[in-house]
C-alpha cells in the first residue's frame, strides 16, 4: 500500500476574475515525483529534493504543499521553477502559512499556460544513515578487504518509490525505500588494503611498571592501522565514523572474528587505527627516576607561591615477538614544560606534540633473537615550570 502523506495542488486565479478565492481547496491526487534526491549530508536532518510537474494557467495560481505525519522543517521548504526559470515568465510571488496546519500556500505567476517542470526542497526528520565496515586481514596480517556498507533506515512516514541517494561523496544509490524500511547498501569494496599493526603504551593509562604489580601480564592495546590515501587504494574522501568488525583468514580457508570497534570520521590523507584487542609480547617499563624543585619564588612571609620541577624519566620496552613491532607511545606532561633532553638509545628522538600535554613517539622494535628479547630505551629530561604548591599540575 502507497502511503502519501504530503499533496500538491493548484488552484488558478486567472487576472480576469475579480474575486477573491479566500477558502482553500483540498486535493486528492498528488502529482507524481519525476525525481527525488535524498541528500544524507547532515546527521540530524536529511534534505529532501523532488521534481514534480505543476499545470500553470496564465496568471496567478496558488499551489498548495501539505504533509501530514511527517516531520518537515517548514521554514525549509523552498520551490525553484526549472523549465522557465526566468521571472518574467514563471515568478513565485509569495508564500503562506494556513494557521493551525502542516501546510503552506505559494502563488506564483505565470505569463503563459504551462506543464512547469519545479524542484521542491525541504528538510525531513527521520531518516537515518549509519556506515558500518567489514575488514578480512591476511594470516600475515599485512593487508585487509575493506568492505563498507551504508544502511538506510527511513521512519519518516513518507514513502519514497524512486530516489537517488546521495552522501556527501562517493557515488549515488539508485533506491527506494519506504517508510519503517531499512535497506543495506554495499558502499565501497576495496581489497587489499596495506595495514600497520600498531602496539600502543598510553601512560595515564597503563601500569608504568608490571613488576610492582600482583598480575604482571599486562596487556598493550594492539590496532590495525589504515591509512586513508591513494597510496591505500583510498583517499578519494573523507570515510565517515561506523562500526568495523574485523577479522583474520586463518589459513584454512576460514577466518577469525578479531572484535570490533568505532571509528571517527577520516579525513583525505589521515589515519585511523581499529582496536582488535591486547598482547603481552610488548612490555613496558617506565619509572620516574628524578623529580627536584628548582627556581622557588617566595612571597613576603617566604611562603613559596611558585616553583619549577626537574624531573626525568625513563622508559625501558622488550619486545617478545618472532617479529618487528611498532609501538605508539603516548606520553602526558602537564602544565608549562620545556624538553631540555630527549633520547632513544642515546640518540635524539622524535616526537609529535599532540596537544599542550600530550606527546606521541612512534618506536619500531625488532624482532626476539636467540639471547632475549629485542630491547629499547626511551629517555625524558623535562623542566615543567610555574608550579604553584599545592595544586596538582
Amino acid at each position: 500500500m502507497n502511503r502519501k502523506r504530503m499533496t500538491v495542488m493548484v488552484v488558478v486565479l486567472l487576472v480576469a476574475v475579480s474575486g477573491i478565492v479566500q477558502a482553500r481547496i483540498k486535493l486528492v491526487a498528488l502529482p507524481e515525483r519525476a525525481d527525488t534526491v535524498i541528500r544524507l549530508d547532515n546527521p540530524r536532518w536529511t534534505l529532501i529534493e523532488e521534481e514534480r510537474v505543476l499545470t500553470l494557467q496564465k496568471g496567478l495560481n496558488k499551489v498548495d504543499f501539505s504533509w501530514k505525519s511527517v516531520s518537515i522543517d517548514s521554514d525549509s521548504i523552498r520551490l525553484k521553477p526549472l523549465d522557465h526559470p526566468d521571472p518574467n515568465n514563471v515568478l513565485l510571488r509569495s508564500v503562506s502559512y494556513p494557521p493551525g496546519e502542516a501546510a503552506l500556500v505559494w502563488e506564483i505567476y505565470s505569463d503563459s499556460d504551462y506543464a512547469e517542470r519545479v524542484r521542491i526542497s525541504y528538510l525531513l526528520r527521520n531518516i537515518d544513515r549509519l556506515i558500518t565496515y567489514k575488514a578480512i586481514a591476511d594470516k600475515a596480517e599485512t593487508v585487509v578487504d575493506l568492505t563498507s556498507f551504508l544502511v538506510l533506515r527511513n521512519f519518516s512516514g513518507e514513502d519514497f518509490d524512486r530516489a537517488k541517494v546521495l552522501l556527501d561523496y562517493g557515488e549515488a544509490f539508485e533506491q527506494g525505500i519506504d517508510h519503517e524500511m531499512t535497506k543495506q547498501l554495499l558502499f565501497l569494496k576495496k581489497p587489499k588494503v596495506p595495514i600497520t599493526k600498531v602496539w600502543t603504551f598510553d601512560a595515564a593509562k597503563l601500569p608504568w611498571d608490571p613488576e610492582e604489580l600482583e598480575n604482571r601480564n599486562v596487556g598493550i592495546p594492539v590496532s590495525y592501522r589504515i591509512v586513508n590515501d591513494a597510496k591505500s587504494g583510498l583517499g578519494e574522501f573523507a570515510m565517515w565514523g561506523g562500526k568495523a568488525r574485523l577479522f583474520q583468514d586463518d589459513g584454512s580457508e576460514s577466518t577469525i572474528f578479531l572484535g570490533e570497534d568505532v571509528t571517527g570520521q577520516v579525513p583525505v590523507g589521515e589515519k585511523t587505527e581499529l582496536y582488535i584487542g591486547d598482547s603481552r609480547d610488548i612490555v613496558v617499563t617506565q619509572r620516574q627516576m628524578k623529580k627536584e624543585d628548582k627556581d622557588r619564588l617566595k612571597n613576603d612571609n617566604g611562603r613559596v607561591v611558585l616553583k619549577s620541577s626537574d624531573e626525568i624519566i625513563i622508559a625501558k620496552i622488550e619486545n617478545f615477538k618472532d617479529s618487528p613491532a611498532v609501538l605508539t607511545m603516548i606520553e602526558h606532561i602537564s602544565g608549562e614544560w620545556v624538553m631540555e633532553n630527549c633520547t632513544l638509545d642515546g640518540k635524539k628522538a622524535k616526537y609529535v606534540k599532540k596537544n599542550a600535554n600530550t606527546i606521541e613517539f612512534e618506536i619500531k622494535l625488532d624482532a626476539r633473537t636467540e639471547k632475549g628479547p629485542a630491547t629499547r630505551n626511551l629517555r625524558m629530561h623535562y623542566i615543567r615550570k610555574n608550579i604553584r604548591p599545592g595544586r596538582n599540575r
